[in-house]
């Protein structure tokens, strides 16, 4: 029989052998030959992939007839049980829209594993507290378990594998939404906070971008906020999620006064420790440590607390600086939660760049190009009962030197008409005059009975002439807004060197109006600094429009990082952060899906 090779398993007869060699030669020619034809294009693309950072790896899991259906019936649903929050009716559209691309495939596993794409996302997914979101609205703590089911000695089931894939695609686009846009509306709260939320499409991002990724990570970070301060508050978060975990939770002992310099206090030894944890007080001071007396480089580590905690620098431990110093550090890693989510609030690019009031904090920042800060100053903002400064986006578009102030009808009635009954020279004294509804002056000294009721009934308006006394000071930003808020000058300088400025009826007092106005108009050469100054100490009211409007967002943060990332902590003086922490809290308040976008 010739030669013969013992059948059975793997064995084959020396005949069979040499038609099975024939016809693979066959083959290979006949590839070979098209491939001289036809392959470029295959090659060019793979080069293409290559270049454009895209893995190449084996065939995506394929689906049987079954498992398509079993996929299209949870997409059907929009639920899947097993999710921390089942129902994903939020993003079903875009979910249908990802599996249709991969036609019966699923782009998460392939050779019954999942790829290293996924691998990595599902750790990013885990880690969402370093970004100040929570890994359990992304199912962190499910999925060691889901994974096990790749790691057993038999493979797993289509239908396994099916709610793996489905339950990484919709955590993915859970996780990119809110890290992109957070995971409230601002509209919630801030009904002048009317910012294009800038639809995101997150079956292309998946796409295209994510589940060939070489480096997943830098691809993630595109989607966060390009702003310097966001960055800088990530980074400080994840400092204050250790310094939390090393905090010695016994509080501080209580004194029953004021600890001035030189004081004896029992609790010495903890506020150096605390201080030092902080960065308040630098080095590991034993002295300070083993004291018993305040005094020394301790009380300039509470000025410098004290600073941080926008408190005034005395050096006392008083009741505020006592309550700031007793705050525990998982509070502060809260606030700094909230801020990222309130910068995520934001667009991600403007025209030019923004003027952005900071009310918790009390300052004011123009942004350069590169959104660092170029010009910053003091201001005063609402008072926190009643007056409270809207957060806000508008533009800033014009700019009034020695402006009118048109007194708004609350103040008119409730406070201006009551000093009036009492000083009939009120008007005069204080540079006021009445006009009617088309600006005419009425009166500019006496009132009669006839103009306070007309007065009262709106038919009749207080306006204060321009100068040094006028409530708006010498120069006036105009952003058009429903609340009819800006920014100005003022002659109570004296407020300016308080820690805690509420008080104003909720437009925005500025220490350095000079500093704004040259950095507001710094695109018109004529208005140097000198012209400036001679326009608010002119005679003349002038209106000065701005060629390109300027951003300008009113915001509310109670946790700053400076840009020499020292961290800075601010009251809550509106109670916003109550309101959001609790809004953050819980489950997704629209059904399961991401929280009311």
């Amino acid at each position: 029989m010739g030669n013969t090779f013992p059948r059975g398993k793997g064995s084959w007869s020396a005949p069979g052998h040499c038609r099975l060699m024939r016809a693979a030669c066959l083959v290979f020619l006949l590839v070979f030959s098209a491939g001289c034809r036809g392959s470029p294009d295959k090659t060019v693309g793979t080069a293409r992939a290559a270049d454009a950072g895209i893995a190449q790896a084996p065939e995506r899991q394929s689906l049987s007839t079954q498992g398509v259906n079993q996929l299209h019936a949870i997409e059907d649903a929009a639920e899947l049980s097993g999710l921390r929050w089942p129902n994903f009716a939020d993003d079903q559209t875009e979910v249908k829209e990802f599996y249709d691309s991969y036609g019966n495939s699923l782009p998460w596993i392939r050779g019954s594993t999942p790829t290293s794409q996924a691998r990595t996302l599902i750790q990013i997914l885990k880690s969402a507290e370093t970004k100040g979101l929570r890994a359990e609205d992304y199912d962190g703590p499910r999925w060691n378990e889901r994974l096990a089911i790749f790691d057993a000695s038999a493979p797993p089931q289509e239908a396994e594998m099916i709610r793996f894939d489905v339950a990484l695609t919709v955590s993915a686009m859970r996780y990119i939404s809110d890290l992109h846009m957070g995971r409230v509306n601002p509209r919630l709260f801030h009904s002048g906070l009317d910012i294009n939320r800038q639809k995101f499409d997150l079956s292309e991002f998946l796409r295209l971008k994510v589940v060939d990724a070489r480096d997943l990570p830098a691809v993630m970070a595109t989607v966060e906020p390009p702003f310097p301060a966001y960055h800088r508050a990530v980074k400080a978060l994840n400092e204050y999620i250790a310094l939390a975990r090393r905090e010695n939770e016994e509080p501080l002992p209580r004194p029953a006064k004021t600890i001035k310099p030189g004081n004896p206090y029992a609790g010495v030894p903890q506020l150096a420790k605390r201080l030092q944890l902080l960065g308040d007080l630098p080095g590991q001071d034993n002295a300070v440590a083993n004291a018993t007396t305040y005094a020394g480089n301790l009380v300039s580590g509470v000025k410098h607390f004290q600073i941080r905690h926008g408190l005034d620098p005395t050096g006392q431990i008083d009741t505020p600086t006592f309550r700031q110093l007793n705050t525990p550090l998982s509070r502060r890693v809260v606030q700094l939660q909230l801020t990222l989510e309130r910068w995520r609030w934001l667009p991600h690019q403007f025209d030019r760049p923004p003027i952005i009031v900071n009310i918790p904090e009390f300052r004011l920042h123009a942004n350069n190009d590169s959104y660092q800060w170029a010009f910053s100053t003091k201001v005063v903002v609402g008072k926190s009962y009643r007056h409270k400064t809207p957060v806000l986006a508008s533009q800033l578009k014009y700019v009034i030197f020695r402006p009118y102030w048109n007194v708004p009808l609350s103040i008119q009635r409730q406070e201006l008409l009551p000093d009036i009954e009492k000083d009939p020279a009120y008007l005069a004294k204080h540079s006021y005059e009445i006009v009617d509804r088309s600006g005419q002056v009425v009166s500019d000294g006496e009132v009669t009975e006839q103009m306070e009721e007309q007065l009262q009934s709106g038919d009749l308006a207080i306006r204060q002439r321009p100068g040094p006394e006028n409530s708006l000071g010498l120069v006036k930003f105009v952003f058009p807004n429903p609340y009819d808020v800006f920014m100005h000058d003022t002659p109570a300088r004296q407020l300016f060197s308080r820690p805690r400025r509420d008080f104003s009826h909720g437009c925005i007092r500025v220490e350095n109006p000079a500093g704004l106005a040259a950095w507001v108009l710094r695109d018109q050469p004529e208005w140097t600094p000198e012209n400036i100054r001679a326009a608010m100490d002119g005679e003349e009211t002038m209106r000065v429009l701005l060629p390109h409007p300027i951003p300008v967002l009113i915001l509310y943060s109670t946790a700053v990082v400076e840009e020499n990332g020292e961290v800075h902590f601010y009251s809550d003086i509106y109670r916003q952060d109550a309101a959001l922490e609790q809004a953050l809290t819980g489950k997704y308040p629209e059904g399961d899906g991401p929280a009311q976008k």
